[in-house]
């Protein structure tokens, strides 16, 4: 099979598509107030709808890794990913109704200011310090995506793939501000649709309907929805994606700096609890169509894998090579799917930099400056700092992103990367909004422990794992051989030690449940021997009023309640100590 075709036509409508993106920048750059505060370049001046926030939410974390990732699961280990959406179901009133509440009063910047106020400043540094270590990782593998992707359609060499979009997305990302990034995101995720559904539609023509690529995936064993087993080694079982699904879905909606930043980009607190109902629909609408082109893939190449034919080295760009192997006929379709992939991509970095940058401003830069300057860094001195920080983070992404092929699939990749840090961050934010007797150094020793175990378990587990059966029969033998040899190869069961043999998924849970015991059990021990406190959370110093704006709104009220009724007791005790104190009158 001769390798697929990207002619001017495809390379046309990839162009007016890049430009159409960067045009939505410019105009948001030299319109309204044309990013001259910070308030407008990072919160887009808190003036957005529901709309445009609800399809960022989802393109921010969804985006190329998705539309390849998502369909190389499905190609190689069938459907049982798809389960994952009962845990964004579940997940969804968690994040809008306990956590989102609490960042939405304080209406910050920055995410981890709220850890300063809860438990103090150290732990605000190291919240933050995590979470750019975990975006700037991330960001590596979100530029790697399409990079790989132009390869497998165009010839063009991965590197030079990632120098250019990775140029192109720091001049993007340094020019617009958080509204031209929304807009776009919603430009950005019609393209992302558009690119699945064509691919999904092409694969029906030529098999004649749904009918038969489903009979397909059921004869060869791609059709999988009911694992049930215990077994936590395995790779992917119902409560491995229902239980570390909600892990994962909470550290990115509920706590990360990247989506709360957009929900507090709207003008109140139900738009953007609305915004991130609006979002489970549309993440759910492309978790199944992503999983159904990834069994449309494989009907195509049912009888000859590409990869064991030796015309790509992953399976991660089967998508691609798809595109272009069955939309040649249709002149700018091909074109219009690889835009759909990076263009998702360059929005997700996009925003990974801008909430980076704030970040940077925030928990850095401007504490950094009080402390040499004496006084306070002003917003209109902050914006240039803002947009130079931003070009940084542009370019090292692209340094990042040659290394990003050592870390396997995209799609596990991405999630080892956010279940490292994720699952940690997840907890110190969950005992911060949850728990009154927590204090500062016991939140940070379990926070500590929590990154130091999934770090270790993370990057020692990477192994390869057994995919389900592929067929050459169709292939031309000439090209079979060599390749097929190898990878028909034998992976050693070796006796790997048994956290190494876990599933990906309980990383970011592990993590979160060491953070939450150690951190909640050592600050009662370091509290109990006097080597901690919580008074930061009173507003007086008898440790009586607390600030109950730090705490999830359903635990607030209740405790509200409890202060409010133990306050009237006192009130009645001491009116009845009085009245029986009183002298007795002289007869």
């Amino acid at each position: 099979m001769p390798l697929g075709t990207f002619d001017a036509w495809d390379a046309a409508v990839l162009v007016c598509i890049l430009l159409i993106s960067a045009l939505i920048g410019i105009y948001y750059r030299y319109t309204g107030g044309k990013q001259k505060t910070t308030q407008e370049y990072l919160m887009a001046d808190q003036s957005m709808t529901t709309f445009p926030v609800s399809f960022s939410l989802m393109a921010s974390f969804m985006s190329a890794i998705s539309l390849m990732g998502v369909s190389s699961e499905s190609y190689q280990f069938g459907t049982l990913f798809g389960v994952i959406n009962i845990a964004y179901v579940i997940s969804t009133p968690i994040a809008a109704y306990i956590f989102l509440p609490v960042f939405y009063r304080m209406r910050t910047t920055s995410v981890y200011e709220y850890l300063e106020r809860r438990f103090g400043y150290a732990t605000r540094l190291a919240a933050s310090l995590a979470f750019t270590l975990q975006m700037v990782l991330y960001m590596g593998i979100a530029l790697y995506a399409p990079a790989l992707a132009l390869e497998a359609v165009t010839g063009i060499h991965r590197g030079t793939a990632i120098v250019v979009l990775g140029l192109v997305c720091a001049f993007y990302s340094t020019l617009g501000g958080l509204k031209a990034v929304l807009i776009t995101d919603v430009f950005q995720s019609f393209l992302m649709f558009a690119a699945i559904y064509a691919v999904i539609a092409v694969s029906v023509i030529k098999a004649g309907g749904f009918g038969a690529i489903w009979q397909v995936a059921e004869e060869r064993g791609r059709i999988q929805f009911l694992e049930f087993s215990m077994d936590p080694t395995m790779r992917q079982t119902w409560w491995s994606l229902i239980i570390g699904g909600m892990v994962t879905y909470l550290s990115l909606y509920g706590v990360n700096q990247t989506q709360v930043q957009r929900l507090l980009s709207v003008h109140n607190l139900k738009s953007a609890q609305s915004a991130l109902w609006w979002n489970l629909p549309i993440l759910g609408l492309l978790s199944f169509s992503t999983l159904f082109s990834g069994l449309a893939i494989f009907y195509f190449y049912r009888d000859c894998d590409p990869k064991l034919e030796g015309r790509i080295k992953q399976r991660d760009q089967l998508m691609p090579l798809f595109a272009v192997d069955t939309m040649g006929q249709y002149p700018g379709l091909c074109g219009l799917f690889v835009s759909g992939i990076f263009s998702a991509s360059l929005s997700t970095i996009s925003s990974a930099v801008t909430s980076l940058s704030a970040v940077t401003l925030e928990d850095y830069l401007k504490p950094l400056y009080k402390t040499i300057f004496k006084r306070t860094l002003i917003d209109s001195k902050s914006t240039l700092p803002t947009k130079i920080i931003a070009c940084i983070y542009g370019l090292l992404c692209i340094v990042l992103a040659f290394v990003a092929g050592s870390l396997g699939g995209v799609l596990q990749a991405s999630l080892t990367i956010f279940g490292i840090v994720g699952g940690p961050l997840l907890g110190i934010f969950t005992l911060g909004v949850c728990t009154v007797r927590t204090n500062q150094r016991g939140v940070l020793l379990g926070f500590l422990l929590g990154l130091i175990f999934c770090f270790w378990i993370g990057f020692c587990s990477l192994k390869p794992e057994t995919t389900l059966t592929f067929s050459t029969d169709g292939c031309e033998a000439s090209n079979i051989t060599q390749v097929a040899a190898k990878a028909l190869q034998s992976h050693e069961e070796a006796s790997h030690f048994y956290l190494y043999r876990l599933s990906y998924w309980w990383l970011s849970v592990l993590g979160f449940i060491i953070t939450l015991i150690v951190g909640y059990f050592s600050s009662m021990l370091l509290a109990y021997c006097n080597y901690a406190d919580n008074s930061q959370i009173y507003l007086d110093k008898y440790k009586r009023q607390l600030d109950y704006d730090l705490f999830a709104p359903l635990l607030s009220r209740r405790w509200r309640q409890q202060q409010l009724q133990q306050d009237q007791q006192a009130s009645d005790d001491e009116t009845l100590t009085k009245l029986t104190q009183q002298p007795t009158a002289a007869i």
